[in-house]
C-alpha cells in the first residue's frame, strides 16, 4: 500500500461489508431489544461509554483513542494493514503504523461511535473494535487486542457491561454484605 489511508472503492466496500454482515450478524438499529448490533466474538469485551457523559474535557475520551490505537497498532505486522468501516459512508483500509504522529495521517474515523457505526478490523477480521452510536457502546474482540487493552479501558470506562456476548453481572460490595448477612454469614 503506497499511501497510509486508501478510501475502499465500491468493490471492495461491498466486499468487505458483505463478509463483516455474514461473519457477525450484523443488525443495525435503534430498537434497544435488539442490542447488540453484532454477534460479539467469545473473545470479547463490550463496554458503556456513558461514564463519558462527564468528561467535559474530553481527557477521558481522548485516552480511550489512544488506549484502542495503541492496541490494534501492536495487533498488526509493520506492513499491515486494517478496515475502517463507517456504516454508509466512506470506508478505508489504512496502515495503522504509519499515521502516528503529527506529521503524519491521522487515523480515518475513531473508535468512539460519534452518531455512527465505527469498526476497526483486521484483514482476517479477528481483531477489531465495534462502537455502536444509539447503545453508547464500544466492543473489543480478538484475544491480542483485550491483552494489551482491556484493563486500561476498565480504568478508563469502568467495569464491562459484555463478555463473550453476555452481559456481565457485578455484585457491589454493598450487595454481597447484605446477601451474606440474609444469609447468616458474617464473610462478603
Amino acid at each position: 500500500m503506497k499511501e497510509p489511508v486508501v478510501q475502499l472503492s465500491e468493490a471492495e466496500y461491498r466486499n468487505v461489508w458483505d463478509r463483516f454482515d455474514a461473519e457477525f450478524a450484523f443488525h443495525p438499529g435503534m430498537n434497544q431489544a435488539k442490542w447488540p448490533a453484532i454477534k460479539e466474538p467469545l473473545d470479547s469485551v463490550t463496554w458503556s461509554l456513558a461514564s463519558l457523559d462527564d468528561d467535559p474535557e474530553y481527557e477521558r475520551l481522548d485516552r480511550l483513542v489512544e488506549v484502542v490505537e495503541q492496541g490494534l497498532t501492536a495487533c498488526v505486522p509493520p506492513q499491515g494493514t486494517l478496515f475502517a468501516l463507517d456504516w454508509q459512508h466512506a470506508s478505508f483500509r489504512f496502515s495503522p503504523h504509519l499515521v502516528r504522529g503529527s506529521e503524519q495521517e491521522q487515523w480515518p474515523l475513531s473508535p468512539y461511535p460519534d452518531g455512527d457505526y465505527y469498526i476497526y478490523l483486521s484483514e482476517d477480521f479477528l481483531t477489531g473494535s465495534f462502537g455502536h452510536p444509539w447503545e453508547g457502546s464500544l466492543c473489543l474482540f480478538g484475544q491480542g487486542l483485550l491483552d494489551v487493552a482491556s484493563a486500561k479501558i476498565d480504568d478508563i470506562l469502568g467495569s464491562p457491561i459484555r463478555r463473550s456476548g453476555q452481559h456481565s453481572h457485578h455484585v457491589s460490595r454493598v450487595d454481597g454484605l447484605r446477601n451474606a448477612r440474609e444469609s447468616g454469614s458474617e464473610e462478603g
